[in-house]
């Protein structure tokens, strides 16, 4: 940088281009967008005047709808690759918009019927598609089977209306998804109950036909009311099954206690969502994921084993690869921060987290390999899923897997 090239703060810089300041921070975090300086005692960021055309050029390209990898490609990478990845993002652009145009022509079909307002002491207005979506997105996160029968609260949807937000929560406590919605309107509160997951579901369901709906939460109600225009609905709160807590959501883990400022230094692995769920389904048993940047050939944490990278590979920069469960090796490109590392999951919990998420990328936030893995989408800050790694074990037909303690 030039030393006489004029330094702004990070508002002064988002309001120049266009981005928010949590945007700029996520990508200094992806790499894509370091700050000119940072304090080394107070930590602001400060940019300078001349990166304003990349940031520029990095929010286009987003607004597009480029995953990050390809973002990395465009901004960074060889003329002819650059015009290869915009290429094919604009044909599954032009697909992406057929098939949308189709599903919501039909939609503006269905929509009927005008909301009213809602006197309730705890009541809130939201989007019906947003919130079936909500729900759908943490409701696979609840606990099913013996754990269920063991700890009925665990397979409840927990359902907040507090601090102007609507929040949809559940665990089975190898997993807990957390979706918040701002909603259009807000009054009372604060309300937590728990909604059994299959009730949860099925409110889901009819939400998604709905412009908006309203969500009734009275103290000394045993349910919650959804209204949508003239349609009502009642949903039951409580866990049931000998299940002692009432409505209300005691004994449900306080997700709270989740981890949201991340320590510096921790691993940031940015990766296209869909591919690594593909890559990950159908594997059994604890899967590796191994991320060695160009020029590595081995990984360095945890003492995992030697991965080693192609030629191909290193050209192409830090690649992650997915191996064990019983399938051949799969290798993808990513975004990463940190160095060199390897953990192993659980397909049956991570797929599921790949699966409720949006947008083309995943970010994972890695601590360490025996510690809790924030999942979040590049596109949507107000989902987050926690997910357990576990332990890679030898065995005799092959490995067995161990959740962590964390």
């Amino acid at each position: 940088m030039d030393d006489t090239e004029q330094l702004l703060t990070i508002g002064v810089f988002a309001r120049r281009v266009g981005l928010a300041p949590s945007a700029l921070r996520f990508y200094d975090d992806c790499g894509l967008l370091r700050p000119a300086r940072v304090d080394a005692v107070t930590g602001y960021r400060r940019y300078g005047a001349g990166q304003a055309a990349r940031a520029v050029k990095l929010r286009q390209l987003r607004a597009a709808g480029l995953p990050l990898v390809d973002v990395a490609v465009v901004l960074d990478g060889p003329e002819d690759a650059a015009h290869g990845v915009l290429r094919a993002h604009l044909e599954r652009t032009r697909r992406t918009a057929d098939a949308a145009r189709v599903v919501v022509e039909g939609l503006l079909r269905e929509v009927s019927g005008a909301p009213e307002d809602s006197g309730s002491r705890a009541w809130a207005r939201v989007g019906g598609a947003e919130l079936a979506s909500a729900v759908r997105q943490v409701a696979p996160a609840a606990a099913t089977g013996a754990a269920r029968e063991e700890f009925p609260v665990l397979g409840c949807v927990l359902l907040e209306l507090v601090d102007g937000e609507v929040r949809w929560v559940a665990t089975d406590r190898y997993r807990l998804a957390v979706r918040v919605l701002r909603p259009d309107g807000f009054e009372g509160g604060p309300r937590r109950v728990l909604i059994r997951a299959d009730a949860a579901r099925g409110l889901a369901e009819w939400a998604v036909r709905q412009v908006t709906v309203d969500i009734e939460c009275a103290r000394d109600a045993a349910g919650v009311r959804l209204r949508s225009g003239a349609d009502c609905r009642e949903v039951p709160v409580g866990a049931g099954q000998g299940w002692s807590g009432g409505g209300d959501a005691d004994g449900f883990p306080d997700y709270r206690l989740m981890p949201a400022d991340p320590e510096r230094g921790r691993h940031r692995v940015i990766v296209d969502r869909v591919g690594l769920r593909d890559a990950m389904t159908g594997r059994t048993g604890p899967v590796s994921l191994s991320v060695v940047g160009a020029g590595q050939r081995d990984v360095a944490e945890a003492g995992g084993s030697a991965v080693p990278v192609t030629e191909v590979d290193r050209a192409a920069g830090p690649v992650l690869e997915v191996t064990g469960g019983g399938r051949e090796p799969v290798r993808m490109r990513v975004v990463r921060t940190g160095p060199g590392l390897r953990i192993a999951f659980d397909p049956a919990v991570l797929v599921p987290a790949l699966e409720a998420g949006v947008g083309p990328d995943a970010l994972l936030e890695i601590a360490a390999p025996d510690r809790p893995v924030l999942v979040r989408s590049a596109d949507q800050g107000s989902f987050t899923t926690l997910v357990m790694p576990v332990r890679e074990g030898t065995g005799a037909g092959g490995d067995a897997a161990e959740r962590t303690d964390g």
